[in-house]
């Protein structure tokens, strides 16, 4: 009596490993999980009133999501990504339960049985293990020394059964953030060979250093084949809320709702009313969250420094998101060192095998839940803690 062969297949997910390994050791910082220090905004708590108001709203609603909320994300997408969205456009926007929902419902209404979905790696770890679980095949395609996309690897890459490229940017784990040129060809690419390009966007506020977020949707012509992903988790604080949205070429409407109708029926209501409230708040509220969590990102990146000047590591490049993905320069399993940080050092990190990296030793440190003081504590620890296992 066991398990399917399919979710044997499906590696563990690491963040549940992680935290356990936090619980049972008291004290430990976290540079763990991808999530921020705020709350959502008070306009999206102020919904929860109007809510609770109608009996209605405890019943099921439309599997696509309130009309209202698709209003907001519709007049957001066409302020801020500058694309937009409806069949004079042929493209459609559907609420989901978080981003990764929306990925799922992207793998399943694209990919048969052996078809494949181009990741390059580093990858997001539940995007691996969506695609394996649909009974799909991952083609992993390595990035440059700076977790850029190589054109010309993704190119090879390309099979008859291949059924789209997906990127990432701002990157999850590698904080990489891919300029609009790069995107433009990878879109490019996938028009020309007939599949999709999925174009994640939930880290889309998340960039610094000059650095500017593109959307892949907003080029001429990519309703046809483009799956744009979005989370409303990160930005504003709404993680444990479960919303995010897609946008998908109209052709594919049947098939999401399908999906969408089997796994979740309708996205949360009360979730929704409470994202409606968000978008209101917009730009603005991010922004001056994103002040703070600019001043952060620098403490972190000074107290790292020291890792390269003695020579146990090297940081790469990170304009975006939350993240940095450090080369250790060791020996030991990544897993091992997160380990052993956490028991002997009193801080956690992610292992960088568990996106994809089988080679040297990467960990993923995340820093949008830090305030200045823990940051600053959690960042010695890692240092002192590299210096005693890694020499």
């Amino acid at each position: 009596m066991n398990e399917s062969s399919r979710l044997r297949a499906v590696q563990s997910p690491i963040i549940p490993v992680i935290a356990d390994l936090v619980r049972s050791h008291p004290g430990t910082i976290s540079l763990g999980q991808g999530v921020v220090g705020y709350g959502p905004p008070p306009a999206a708590l102020a919904q929860l009133e109007r809510f609770a108001a109608d009996p209605a709203n405890h019943r099921y609603q439309s599997v696509a999501g309130l009309p209202a909320l698709l209003a907001a994300i519709e007049q957001k997408l066409a302020a801020e990504n500058s694309f937009d969205v409806g069949p004079a456009h042929g493209n459609r926007a559907l609420v989901t339960a978080g981003g990764n929902l929306a990925f799922m419902n992207a793998v399943l209404a694209l990919g048969d049985p052996g078809d494949e979905f181009i990741l390059p790696t580093p990858y997001y770890f539940n995007h691996e293990m969506a695609i394996t679980m649909a009974n799909c095949r991952p083609v992993l395609v390595p990035t440059d020394a700076s977790y850029q996309l190589d054109l010309n690897a993704l190119r090879a890459a390309l099979t008859p059964r291949t059924r789209a490229i997906i990127t990432v940017s701002p990157n999850n784990p590698t904080g990489a953030v891919y300029p609009a040129a790069t995107l433009r060809a990878v879109n490019q690419l996938c028009a020309e060979r007939g599949i999709f390009h999925i174009s994640d966007e939930a880290y889309e506020s998340f960039v610094y250093d000059g650095a500017e977020h593109f959307s892949a949707g907003s080029l001429a012509g990519a309703a046809a084949h483009t799956i744009s992903l979005f989370s409303l988790s990160k930005a504003y604080g709404f993680a444990s809320w479960r919303i995010g949205w897609m946008v998908f070429p109209e052709p594919l409407e049947a098939a999401m709702r399908k999906i969408q109708d089997t796994l979740l029926i309708c996205p949360p209501v009360i979730s929704q009313f409470a994202a409606v409230g968000a978008l209101q708040a917009g730009a603005a509220f991010v922004r001056e969250k994103l002040r703070d969590l600019a001043a952060v990102r620098a403490l972190v990146q000074r107290e790292l420094a020291p890792l390269a000047a003695d020579g146990l590591g090297e940081i790469p490049p990170a304009q975006g998101a939350f993240y940095f993905l450090l080369r250790v320069r060791s020996d030991r399993p990544p897993l091992e060192l997160a380990e052993r940080l956490i028991r002997e050092h009193g801080v956690a990190v992610i292992p960088g095998n568990a996106f994809g990296l089988d080679r040297g030793c990467h960990l993923r440190v995340a820093y949008g839940a830090l305030q200045p003081a823990t940051a600053t504590a959690g960042i010695g620890r890692l240092v002192r803690g590299l210096r005693a296992l890694v020499r």
